[in-house]
């Protein structure tokens, strides 16, 4: 199986969720790279080959991501000016890293790597890679998708939220659905939220056409198949992987399943325990994040957060990597970074979904948050700076510009996950003195609050997202059954229904950001939870030597050099060679599973006595 390589166009940016970003311009530099003097060794050749594509792609990529930032953090309605930018600047990076001539040269010194260094042969079939998004042998065709790209994120991001005739944010129907218990509130905010959906429907269909045209044209049989391929893997390969993450999380969820019917019953006042779980009664929008059904006595956040404030948040963020040996954040990240909701009075809105930014593949990072002080932005805040040190870290004389990127992109989610579950923990959490340390806290609850974040994601990630977009992509699943199959993989995989029959005139799949601007990748995220808990265990059992599940990661060096080593090599170390040296064991969610087996019995003896649907 050929090695993972990460391009930087494909990874380099993350919005966590996150959202890649990358393509940009000025039309002079997107000529492609001369070619090399026949007179020079293979090693020579590719040396000033790469040379000269990665200083025009960092300085296209640059302004590419200078126009996307302006276009997310300030989208005013009936404004074409950003959007008009952010065309012409991707149109211009993809004319460079589409070239035919780059292309062309990428491949002829491929036809020698056994003359090249691993390092060259990594960076080359980066560049083919990349140019596989962009081929100009179709210039309009990839014109017309960065064109409705664009179009799409205006759409998503410009939509006006309202619950009864009020405009509300995202953050506020996130509110409601985490705490509310009236029901039809609850239904209210959950229809709110799937009301941007319709007017996705469009321009969605016609995003599927435009991608998988677009990686057709240099043999790749679909979207879903090339975006796999960062992985060096088959569209099927990945498919059955998710299968078998799927499945040796299945006996947990179902236990879980079941206890939240019940538990959700009892906490609306409806004495019929359905069979499946409706949407609305979840924390979630999605479905993907229960935690918030439970309080664990001792451990209240959101009151000892408040008082803090937002700004506070952040900046114990940053303690938090600088206590384990990483440096302090470049002034630059709190003086261009978009932190923090907008004001109420704001003529215009943002991208309200989180996000961290490598801008220039050098030393601009920047993150896109609302950060509020509670809980869920608390450990938000950590996850985004994770990805923000993954990238100062890569950016390093040892690491070329094309392999500034994580060792594949579930690393850079599981770096950022890893260190939010880390700075969840209680004696964490008792470090900072935001519990007390001899607060009595029921370890069960604790465990199961996090089962209800971590396990029920994976069947929404390794379940409904990746299977839907790969019959999106790789099956031309009919416009006309959209809604249909994504509910049918909800109730599948998740066991969750809607309120009520969702027909067509809906499409409740794009109101899930990726689905419109981080395509056929939703497995990074299922990959990444499964490489969190390897890593957590490592760190925790041969570290630390802690329990797993309590332990503080505050102030070990340790710690940080273990994490450090990973990072650093960015995109040029092999993926499965690095978790097998740095974990002892291969990609396996034998870790997460051990994690929360304690709570096993617990859920059994909960559930003795209850129907079980899953």
């Amino acid at each position: 199986m050929k090695k993972l390589l990460l391009s930087g166009l494909s990874a380099a940016i993350l919005l966590t969720s996150c959202q890649k970003t990358a393509t940009t311009s000025t039309t002079a530099a997107s000529t492609p790279v001369a070619d090399a003097p026949s007179n020079k060794t293979p090693q020579e050749q590719a040396a000033a080959f790469l040379t000269q594509y990665s200083t025009t792609y960092q300085k296209l990529y640059t302004l590419s991501t200078e126009a996307e930032w302006a276009s997310n953090i300030k989208i005013v309605e009936g404004d074409s000016t950003n959007a008009v930018a952010t065309r012409k600047a991707n149109e211009a990076l993809a004319a460079f890293t589409g070239s035919a001539e780059n292309i062309q040269q990428a491949r002829a010194l491929l036809g020698q790597k056994d003359q090249l260094t691993d390092l060259q042969v990594k960076q080359l079939e980066a560049v083919l890679y990349a140019g596989a998004n962009n081929p100009q042998t179709i210039p309009d065709v990839v014109k017309a998708r960065i064109k409705a790209e664009t179009e799409q994120t205006e759409k998503l991001y410009g939509f006006d939220y309202r619950i009864y005739q009020k405009s509300v944010s995202t953050n506020d129907i996130d509110n409601i659905l985490r705490s509310e218990r009236n029901v039809k509130k609850r239904l209210d905010a959950w229809q709110a939220s799937k009301e941007v959906g319709p007017g996705l429907k469009d321009g969605l269909l016609n995003l599927r056409q435009l991608r998988n045209q677009t990686v057709q044209s240099l043999g790749y049989d679909d979207y879903f198949t090339y975006q796999a391929s960062d992985y060096g893997m088959t569209r099927a390969e990945m498919m059955d992987l998710m299968q078998q993450i799927n499945e040796e999380l299945r006996p947990l969820y179902r236990e879980l399943h079941t206890y939240a019917r019940y538990e959700l019953a009892r906490q609306y006042g409806v004495k019929q325990v359905p069979d499946y779980l409706p949407a609305h009664w979840l924390p979630n929008r999605w479905g993907q994040d229960w935690s918030a059904m439970v309080e664990v006595k001792g451990m209240d956040l959101d009151a000892a957060l408040k008082p803090k404030g937002a700004e506070w948040v952040v900046q114990q963020s940053e303690r938090f990597y600088t206590s384990l040996g990483f440096p302090s954040l470049p002034q630059t990240f709190y003086t261009k970074s978009s932190l923090y909701p907008l004001p109420a009075d704001a003529t215009y809105k943002k991208n309200n979904h989180a996000s961290a930014w490598h801008m220039d593949l050098d030393k601009d990072v920047r993150s896109l948050m609302s950060v509020e002080p509670n809980a869920e932005w608390y450990e938000t805040s950590h996850h985004e700076l994770g990805h923000i040190y993954y990238y100062m870290t890569y950016t390093n004389p040892d690491v070329p510009v094309l392999l500034r990127a994580g060792a594949n992109r579930a690393y850079h989610e599981a770096i950022g996950s890893l260190m939010g579950l880390a700075a969840m923990q209680k004696p964490f959490l008792a470090e900072l003195s935001l519990v007390d340390k001899n607060a009595k806290t029921d370890e069960v609850q604790t465990l199961l609050k996090e089962a209800l974040s971590y396990v029920t994601f994976i069947p929404f990630s390794a379940g409904v997202m990746s299977e839907w977009e790969h019959d999106f992509y790789a099956k031309s699943l009919p416009a006309d059954q959209l809604n249909k199959r994504w509910w049918e993989l909800a109730k599948k995989y998740q066991g969750i229904v809607p309120p009520a029959e969702r027909g067509e005139q809906y499409l409740d799949p794009a109101t899930k950001t990726h689905i419109n601007d981080d395509a056929a990748q939703y497995y990074d995220y299922a990959l990444s939870y499964v490489i969190l808990f390897q890593l957590h265990d490592h760190i925790a059992k041969n570290i630390l030597h802690q329990d797993p599940h309590a332990t503080n990661y505050y102030g070990s060096k340790e710690v940080g050099n273990f994490l450090r080593d990973i990072m650093y090599p960015g995109a040029s170390a092999d993926w499965r060679e690095m978790l097998k040296e740095k974990t002892g064991e291969e990609l396996s969610a034998r870790a997460m599973v051990a994690y929360f087996q304690p709570l096993m019995d617990y859920l059994k003896q909960q559930n003795k006595g209850r129907k079980y649907t899953i």
